[in-house]
């Protein structure tokens, strides 16, 4: 059993892949950080008893994603699950963003995971079986004023699962898709960003196990805690205008001055 997972060096990543590893998955960690894969590599392998394999792939390359993917074929013809979890966000007025950092998180959040879905997707209907996760968030069911590009690159991810999962449904296939929708989680994520989340994060360790446990009980959108599950149910009934004037008083606070 193979599990393969982006942006596995830190976060949610890491600990979704230390999550499958104890349920004896080996692993195919994937990132840009070399030094913290080979810590994940050996802390999997010397405490869970499987294989823990890291490739250094630069995501927001669109030829890395495809040899990622020939890499993985070659070397173990199927996987048996596929977390897409590569991601970062950006806070700011639309109008001072840096461009291309904006194209480098669209490629990111949004281009990698389409391809990886698309080409490992296909053997899976073809083996009729295997799981995919794609990792969106909370962000992903409204507008972000001052978080514009990140808000729209996970409304993107969350849009794209729910109608490939509707589409496996419908062809009677075993394949399964869920999508992580999680909150503010205590990761790297806030530095990269530029913003202090004014709520605590939730615990990534705790974040990444919920994930896992719903996501082999073929929950589709996984919500982890009461709060993200109050807000997804807010923004299906408050109009668009509100929540966009909700969403830019509480990025107005975390912006990192």
């Amino acid at each position: 059993m193979i599990a393969l997972v982006t942006g596995a060096s830190s976060g949610i990543g890491k600990d979704i892949s230390i999550e499958l590893a104890k349920k004896g998955y080996d692993i195919i960690a994937v990132a840009r950080n070399e030094e913290r894969l080979m810590k994940l590599k050996n802390d999997i392998e010397n405490n869970y008893k499987v294989n823990c394999i890291y490739k250094i792939v630069e995501l927001d390359n669109r030829q890395s994603c495809f040899k990622l993917y020939e890499d993985v074929k070659n070397e173990f013809d199927n996987i048996d699950i596929l977390i897409n979890n590569a991601g970062f966000g950006l806070c700011g007025k639309f109008l001072e963003t840096e461009l291309d950092k904006e194209i480098n998180m669209i490629d990111t959040n949004i281009t990698s995971l389409h391809i990886l879905t698309k080409l490992f997707v296909k053997d899976m209907v073809e083996q009729d079986r295997g799981y995919i996760m794609n990792v969106a968030s909370i962000a992903g069911f409204m507008a972000g004023p001052l978080m514009a590009t990140y808000y729209s690159t996970k409304n993107y991810v969350v849009r794209l699962s729910q109608a490939l999962r509707y589409e496996l449904k419908a062809q009677k296939s075993n394949v399964k898709i869920s999508c992580l929708c999680p909150g503010p989680v205590d990761t790297n994520f806030n530095k990269v960003a530029n913003v202090k989340f004014s709520l605590k994060g939730a615990n990534s360790a705790d974040v990444a196990k919920y994930a896992v446990n719903k996501m082999f009980k073929n929950r589709f959108f996984i919500l982890p805690g009461i709060g993200i599950k109050c807000t997804r149910f807010f923004a299906k009934i408050i109009p668009d205008n509100i929540m966009s004037r909700f969403c830019y008083i509480m990025q107005s606070k975390k912006i990192d001055e």
